[in-house]
């Protein structure tokens, strides 16, 4: 069954967690993608009206009979706290998760037969939850790495692009470690975007230059609000975040971008099982079927992240380097 999919665009109109009142009725945004200033009209409630495509048996087959036998797909989803915007958020009822990630988990359940079961959680918590058996798959801007497929599988489904953002009107440019070298640089830690930070930093040391200045911070708020206040000069992100904050507050601008994988891999983002699941030829049959169909283009589209869009869905392809190698 396929329920009609609204239209929707990169700006939603500031909807973080726990400041947001529960609203049915789609809102306009003040700006749209790349600058324009046509408006979009977006629906950021509970009701999301989401693309589930029918069942495919031969696709629905590939799931292992005891995940089939539940009739479920529970899936993580990393958005506490106040979530990454367009990713994965929180609706105005400040409970329904919506978002890039949750489409697609929602699309690629509908072609394997399951009902999808969107968890919230943290970051961390997430690959405790794979671990753990909690979660069959992580949806949630999961980066492919050398280091995690020891313990994981991956089945892409978008490029991976991070961003420096910086406040609204600097001059200030980032090509390469030369030009953070000294400077203070917001990251989340455990990402592939701090383990980027710290070799550029390496290599800023090797320069003969000053180190980075790399500050942590416990959410996207709380990062910006110290980019506001000038108590960091960057923050390095996913590139579909950023964008999407500077382009629903004009106070912060994108001054660099850089593969997610470093300077000599393109990074891409998987649906993340645990090794040996069973699950990931499916995950990755089921993202090639939604490519096939189109139904993946009009998710990415939604979200204005048709730039980042893979031509076929891989199981385990080259992930950024372990350190070191």
């Amino acid at each position: 069954m396929r329920i009609r999919p609204l239209l929707f665009a990169l700006v939603l109109a500031l909807p973080l967690a726990g400041c947001a009142a529960p609203e049915e009725t789609p809102r306009e945004a003040a700006a749209g993608p790349a600058g324009s200033a046509t408006p979009f009209t977006i629906n950021d409630g509970p009701d999301q009206q989401r693309i589930v495509p029918a069942r495919v048996e031969a696709i629905a087959a590939l799931v292992p009979p005891e995940i089939r036998a539940t009739g479920k797909l529970t899936v993580g989803v990393g958005a506490a706290a106040s979530g990454s915007p367009p990713l994965m958020f929180t609706a105005t009822d400040n409970r329904t998760l919506i978002g890039s990630e949750p489409d697609i988990a929602v699309a690629v359940a509908g072609i394997l037969g399951l009902e999808p079961v969107l968890e919230n959680t943290s970051w961390e918590n997430l690959f405790v939850g794979m671990d753990s058996g909690k979660y069959a798959v992580g949806a949630s801007n999961i980066t492919v790495t050398e280091e995690r497929k020891r313990k994981y599988d991956f089945a892409t489904y978008r490029l991976d692009n991070l961003a420096f953002a910086a406040k609204k009107g600097t001059t200030w440019r980032i090509t390469g470690p030369r030009d953070v070298a000294g400077r203070r640089v917001a990251v989340s830690s455990g990402t592939n975007q701090e383990k980027i930070l710290v070799e550029w930093s390496t290599e800023a040391e090797r320069l003969g230059l000053d180190p980075v200045d790399i500050r942590y911070y416990q959410n996207n708020q709380a990062t910006y609000l110290a980019l506001g206040s000038g108590q960091v000069d960057a923050y390095l992100g996913p590139n579909p975040t950023i964008a999407y904050h500077s382009a629903v507050t004009g106070e912060t601008e994108i001054v660099g971008t850089h593969s997610g994988a470093g300077a000599d891999l393109q990074g891409k983002i998987a649906l993340t099982t645990r090794k040996g699941s069973g699950l990931v030829e499916a995950f990755a049959a089921a993202v090639n079927e939604l490519i096939r169909s189109g139904d993946y283009g009009t998710i990415l589209g939604r979200w204005n992240l048709a730039t980042e869009a893979t031509e076929t869905s891989e199981v385990n392809p080259p992930g950024l380097p372990i350190e070191g190698t």
